[in-house]
C-alpha cells in the first residue's frame, strides 16, 4: 500500500484532522484493489469469422446419428465426409470440401490462436467446474477440465468467458452450464487442447473450438458451437447444436442490424431468438412453418445497433 501520511497537513484543530482523514480515505479509494480487473465484462468476445455461422465444422468428418437436430450450417474441410443427414436435420446449408469451409476452417485456426494467447486470469487447473459460479475472464486448464454438476456463468449482456483447457474437457451425465443475469451463450468460448466430449444428456453452454475431435452423447446439447480443427464431430443420438449470437442487442431475427446473427431460430430455444424467427424476416425461408411466416425480432435483437 502506497504511504499517503507525508502528504497529511499537521494537524492545528479539529478542522484539520477532519481534512486530513478525508484526504487519507480518499487517496486510498482511488489505489486498484488485488486482484481487480480493468472491466467486469472480462475479456473481449473471440472473433469466429465464418466460423460463426456453422452449428459444426469438423476437419476431416462429421456423423450424425438418430433424430439429431443442428440450428446452423454443418461443414468439413479440408476432409469431405458428411453423414446421418437425414434422418439428422440441419436448418442451414452444407459445406462439404468447398471454399466455404476451407475459410472457416482458417478463421477457426485464427480464433483458436488468438484465445492461446491471452493471459490467464485463474488458474483452475484440478479443480471440477460443477458447483461452481464464474464471474467473467479468462480461466486456464494446464491439462484436462471436468464437468461434474452445474456451472453457473453469472454476468452482464457483454460479459465474456474464455476457457483454456490443454487437453481434454469432459462432462459427466446430466451435467449442465447455465447463465445468470443477462448472460449471454454466445459470448463463452471453450478452447481445448485435444479432443471435448460432451457426456449423456448434458446441456452445454458456449462455443467449442477444439484442436483434434468433439463428442457428443446420447441427449447432449450445446447451445453455441462445435469447431473441430483436425478431425471429426460426433453426434450419438437426440444431439441438438444450435448456434447462439455473441453479445445482446441488435442480434434478433427482425430488423436489427446484425439480425443474421439469429437466422437460424426453430423457437424459443437456446439460441436466443422468438418463436417464428423467419431468416431475417424472408417468409420463403422461414424454419417455423413449411409456408413461412414473418418471424419476430430475436429476444436480444429486435432493433438494436
Amino acid at each position: 500500500m502506497t504511504d499517503l501520511t507525508h502528504a497529511l497537513p499537521r494537524a492545528r484543530g479539529p478542522k484539520l484532522l477532519l481534512t486530513a482523514a478525508i484526504t487519507l480515505v480518499l487517496a486510498i479509494g482511488t489505489l486498484p484493489m488485488a486482484g481487480s480487473t480493468a472491466s467486469a465484462a472480462g475479456p473481449a468476445p473471440v472473433n469466429l469469422g465464418t466460423a460463426a455461422n456453422f452449428a459444426v465444422l469438423a476437419g476431416q468428418s462429421v456423423t450424425c446419428t438418430g433424430a439429431s437436430t443442428l440450428v446452423g450450417d454443418v461443414g468439413v474441410s479440408p476432409g469431405s465426409s458428411i453423414t446421418g443427414f437425414p434422418p439428422c436435420t440441419r436448418t442451414g446449408a452444407t459445406h462439404s470440401a468447398d471454399a466455404v469451409a476451407a475459410q472457416a476452417q482458417s478463421d477457426l485456426v485464427t480464433a483458436y490462436n488468438a484465445i492461446t494467447a491471452l493471459p490467464c486470469d485463474v488458474n483452475l487447473t484440478g479443480q471440477d467446474l460443477g458447483g461452481l459460479t464464474l464471474a467473467p475472464g479468462v480461466y486456464c486448464f494446464s491439462s484436462s477440465a471436468q464437468l461434474t454438476g452445474q456451472l453457473t456463468l453469472q454476468g452482464g449482456s457483454n460479459a465474456v468467458w474464455i476457457f483454456q483447457i490443454g487437453s481434454t474437457l469432459t462432462t459427466a451425465t446430466n451435467s449442465s452450464v447455465v447463465m445468470a443475469g443477462n448472460a449471454v451463450c454466445g459470448n463463452v468460448f471453450w478452447q481445448v487442447g485435444s479432443s471435448a466430449t460432451i457426456g449423456q444428456g448434458t446441456a452445454f453452454i458456449g462455443n467449442i473450438l477444439a484442436l483434434t475431435s468433439i463428442g457428443l452423447d446420447p441427449g447432449a446439447s450445446v447451445s453455441g458451437r462445435a469447431l473441430a480443427r483436425n478431425a471429426a464431430v460426433t453426434m450419438s443420438g437426440a444431439n441438438t447444436v444450435a448456434v447462439c449470437a455473441a453479445t445482446g442487442g441488435g442480434n434478433g431475427g427482425g430488423n436489427g442490424k446484425d439480425k443474421a446473427k439469429c437466422n437460424q431460430g426453430v423457437g424459443n430455444g437456446p439460441e436466443l431468438c422468438d418463436p417464428g424467427n423467419s431468416n431475417q424476416g424472408d417468409p420463403s425461408r422461414s424454419n417455423d412453418e413449411r409456408g413461412g411466416t414473418p418471424g419476430n425480432p430475436g429476444r436480444k435483437g429486435g432493433n438494436g445497433k
